[in-house]
Order: structure tokens, then C-alpha cells, then sequence
């Protein structure tokens, strides 16, 4: 005699007779009408968000803009320096004439400026495309 589960479908395992667990899946992985996965080889790039433009252009000189909100010494701050590093939530830069280095939130960012043309990848491009217009 088969003992009944608490959920009444005696002794047939914890998924039943039709099958076993389902197969796991990435988000956003197509599937067959069978219900198999299809392994696709996509091509992964870097996606376009800041930290990754800082990090095709370190080594070069750029005009930082920072807003510290609720400050009452100071509200803006602009930092000029060598771009060092930069992570998802600061950036590094350095001041060549005292050589300090200077940590620097991204929550406090505005924008940034440049003398020289940026490395830039955009995400599903090889490389830089080519420009075409002149920003003189």
C-alpha cells in the first residue's frame, strides 16, 4: 500500500510522474514550443553607463562637477585632475602640481568636461565609431 503525501498524490515524488524539476533558465532566454532552453551565444558589451565611460578614458585631465546638497559652507565643488579610476559609486583623480589624491562620490556627480576627444563604446558597437560632426 502507497502512503498519501500531505498533498494527496500518494507516492509519486515531490514533482509527480509527468516529469522532474523544470530546467533553469536566464532571464530573458528563449525557448523551444517543448519547453527546452535555446543556448544562444550572444555578444557581451560593456553597457553605457558612466563609471564605464571614466573607465575607457582614465589617464586623461577632466573638469569634474559635484553638488553637495544641504551644505551650508559650500554647495557646489569643481575639481580639475587626472581621472585615476572609477568604480560604479566614486571616482579617483589626482592633482599633478600637489599629487593628491582625491576619492569622489558619484551620489554628489553632475557632470564632467574635457580638453580631448573621450573613448566611447557604445553598447552593440565595435570600437569607436567613427565622428561626424566637429564641435569647434
Amino acid at each position: 500500500m502507497h502512503s498519501m503525501s500531505p498533498m494527496g498524490m500518494g507516492n509519486m515524488g515531490t514533482m509527480g510522474v509527468m516529469g522532474g524539476m523544470p530546467p533553469q533558465v536566464n532571464s530573458g532566454s528563449p525557448m523551444t514550443p517543448a519547453g527546452g532552453v535555446m543556448t544562444t551565444t550572444a555578444p557581451v558589451f560593456e553597457q553605457s553607463y558612466i563609471e564605464n565611460i571614466f573607465r575607457l578614458n582614465l589617464g586623461k585631465v577632466g573638469t569634474f562637477y559635484f553638488t553637495y546638497e544641504n551644505n551650508k559652507d559650500w554647495n557646489a565643488k569643481v575639481y580639475t585632475g587626472v581621472l585615476e579610476a572609477a568604480g560604479r559609486d566614486h571616482l579617483i583623480i589626482s592633482d599633478k602640481a600637489s599629487g593628491q589624491r582625491i576619492v569622489l562620490l558619484m551620489v554628489n556627480f553632475d557632470y564632467a568636461t574635457f580638453d580631448e576627444p573621450l573613448a566611447y563604446q557604445y553598447p552593440g558597437s565595435i570600437g569607436n565609431p567613427p565622428t561626424t560632426r566637429n564641435c569647434r
